[in-house]
């Protein structure tokens, strides 16, 4: 593309809009200058709204941004605005929600047709160039949103103002804000509804293959978190096993790298075989996670071996020098999906020589592949099966599969790789502070508690500005941009509350206060219990908007709901308790019947309904002793632990200058104290 072509988006930051810094249609980033111009000329706006690692936003700039013709008739007729979903969700949210209520569906690239003064009235997700799939051309659609804003301005500007209402509307969700909430009672968090969330969990499994639902097929992690927290808890061989059932397909289908580790995006069929072939750093951080909890429960040294593989991707490929971590890998490279990624068998014959045939047995490498003709990696056999079909040992077979994964992963690390989009956000940084803090918990390896305190360290210094106290979501190059949303705030808050647990440092729980103080002031919606995704200073967007489904990433306001009930207990804040209480309590209906779109929101409830463990640990050499109390699946706890009596609820009063001790409290009682870790788990009973 020639350099006369280069538009607003030069000077942006994000790999998505910088993709189009050459396009000949004359972007803007969304910001005053464009929305003041569209006011200036009433002309609508065209919001393109898509990320780095999108497919279908490339194949769509390749057919149409790219295109003089195109966008001569973008340029003469619209106010052209280019965002990057994940540098502004709170965009994405608003308008996604308006396009699902006009056509129906979403996706990226999301294309909306707004009035100059930035409400919705039409748009869509990928438009071929001609009509095609079943969906209308491109110049087709510009054309038609031109003559109806010449000729039809008024009904536009109405449908716009209507669909406005709607979204405003659904802040109201299930009628939250009219609930009326009695705390005390007693029968309102109940066995029977943890078990009816699990059953309704588990009608949508697939008991064959794992996971839930038909293709396309999510991870669906925060689901399997409720599984295994209603197994422990509820002692459910059928929770547990479809837990465990999904984990081991995914982490053995062709959604997982089998040569470089990391969880893909999603699968497009049903057997986890073949991936949508980015990798997001949210996704690699949740899987952390639920492996962590698998791990802890089960002890199946399966999970121990996925955990390690996924940090030593997130380490390798995602991991930024100044020690942040990058958001995505693309799907594509050198313009084809997953061609990184896949592989003929006679490539890997040649590689691999002699070994070749046992690993290809393995991975399910075959002449004619198991997709588009060439092969992804996957097993859907067992090591002991297959090793003994070829008179190996254990320790032979592991010595070959080891060596021809090493010399496979240098031959694909000479091919043009995918791009990386290398912004840095603070809300998907601090879940893996959480994962890696989790994957410590459950493994011990000292390496995952430091690198969890290094990013920590990365984030206080590039996102938080130590002069206002300005937090931002967003930092590449040295510059961080964008107010915080509601996620960053609430998962780094979560993230602090582990740090804590596994380091015993205070620092991390004041951090924590502090913030959450800021998010009460900031987020919250005076009318209910829940919080605004955008805060009080966001003041580019139509529209403010309450989020409570847990999508790819969990909603933050359920994760507020866990914080405040953590640090409630910590600062002895009764006000925080009920708050949290209130809000799962007005989640708790459609919680019960759609588990699936609210699974996080399921373990609040469920933690609410059996109660937490409070657990004080102190004494003089106390390390050893939290170490394995973190170790224990006990994912409903609040641990605090120290050498001097402090002034927290949790320390104050116990015994110091003795050998470590123990002291659990649940429901406004507590146990005697005791000295091992043997003693605390007859007492929680787990």
């Amino acid at each position: 593309m020639q350099a006369t072509h280069r538009n607003r988006l030069k000077d942006e930051t994000s790999p998505y809009l910088l993709q189009h810094a050459n396009n000949p249609v004359h972007w803007f980033a969304w910001g005053q200058e464009a929305l003041n111009e569209a006011k200036l000329q009433n002309k609508p706006i065209l919001l393109s709204i898509g990320y780095s690692a999108c497919h279908w936003c490339h194949v769509m700039e390749k057919e149409s941004f790219e295109n003089d013709s195109v966008a001569e008739l973008m340029n003469t007729n619209f106010i052209n605005i280019k965002v990057d979903r994940e540098e502004r969700p709170d965009l994405d949210n608003i308008y996604m929600e308006a396009i699902q209520a006009i056509a129906g569906n979403g996706g990226w690239p999301l294309n909306v047709f707004l009035t100059p003064d930035a409400k919705p009235f039409f748009g869509g997700t990928y438009f071929p160039p001609e009509r095609a799939y079943n969906r209308p051309g491109w110049k087709d659609v510009l054309l038609s949103v031109k003559d109806a804003w010449l000729n039809k301005k008024e009904e536009i500007e109405l449908q716009a103002s209507q669909l406005i209402e709607h979204i405003q509307h659904s802040n109201n969700f299930g009628g939250i804000k009219n609930i009326i909430e009695t705390l005390h009672d007693e029968n309102f968090f109940s066995n029977h509804n943890c078990t009816l969330i699990k059953d309704n969990l588990l009608k949508n499994a697939d008991k064959t293959e794992g996971g839930f639902g038909k293709a396309p097929k999510f991870p669906q992690t925060f689901s399997l978190q409720y599984l295994l927290q209603y197994a422990c808890f509820f002692k459910d061989d059928i929770a547990l096993q479809h837990a465990e059932l999904s984990l081991h397909k995914m982490i053995n289908g062709g959604i997982y790298d089998q040569l470089g580790g990391g969880l893909c995006r999603y699968s497009t069929d049903d057997k986890w075989l073949v991936p949508h072939f980015e990798k997001m750093l949210y996704d690699n951080a949740l899987l952390l996670n639920v492996l962590s909890d698998a791990y802890q429960l089960t002890k199946n040294n399966f999970y121990q071996s996925a955990i390690h593989s996924t940090i030593r991707f997130l380490l390798t490929e995602m991991k930024n020098p100044e020690g942040g971590f990058y958001a995505a890998l693309d799907a594509d490279s050198e313009g084809v999906e997953g061609k990184f990624y896949v592989w003929s068998k006679t490539e890997v014959d040649n590689i691999l020589e002699k070994n070749s045939e046992a690993f290809c047995k393995y991975f399910n490498i075959t002449l004619q592949g198991n997709w588009e003709h060439t092969n992804i990696l996957n097993i859907t056999s067992s090591a002991d099966s297959i090793s003994k079909s070829f008179n190996l040992s254990k320790n032979e077979w592991e010595q070959l599969i080891s060596g021809s994964r090493q010399k496979l992963l240098q031959a694909r690390n000479k091919r043009v790789r995918p791009a990386t989009d290398d912004k840095i956000i603070l809300s998907w940084n601090a879940l893996l502070i959480t994962a890696f803090c989790k994957s410590y918990a459950a493994t011990s390896e000292e390496a995952y508690a430091n690198e969890a305190i290094q990013l920590y360290q990365f984030i206080e210094k590039k996102f938080i500005n130590t002069h206002d106290k300005t937090v931002f979501h967003t930092y590449k190059d040295g510059i961080a941009k964008h107010p915080a949303f509601l996620d960053d705030y609430a998962y780094f808050i979560e993230a602090c509350i582990y740090l804590q647990e596994i380091t015993g440092q205070i620092q991390y729980l004041l951090t924590a206060k502090q913030f959450t103080e800021d998010a009460l002031q900031n987020f919250a919606d005076p009318e209910s219990s829940l919080f605004y995704y955008t805060g009080n200073s966001q003041t580019d967007i139509v529209v403010k908007k309450i989020e409570v489904y847990d999508g790819a990433t969990a909603s933050a306001n359920a994760i507020m709901a866990h914080n405040l009930l953590y640090l409630s207990i910590i600062f002895d804040k009764k006000e925080w308790h009920n708050r949290a209480a209130n809000m799962i309590k007005g989640m708790s209906n459609v919680t019960i019947k759609y588990p699936g779109s609210f699974a996080v929101w399921a373990s609040a409830y469920l933690k609410l309904c059996k109660g937490i463990n409070e657990i004080a640990i102190t004494g003089t050499d106390i390390n050893a002793l939290r170490k394995q109390i973190i170790n224990i699946f006990n994912p409903f706890r609040v641990i605090q632990s120290g050498t001097k009596e402090e002034n927290y609820p949790l320390l104050k009063g116990k015994a110091f200058n003795t050998e470590p001790t123990i002291y659990l409290c649940r429901n406004y009682s507590c146990e005697k104290p005791v000295k091992n870790v043997a003693e605390l788990a007859l007492l929680m009973k787990i």
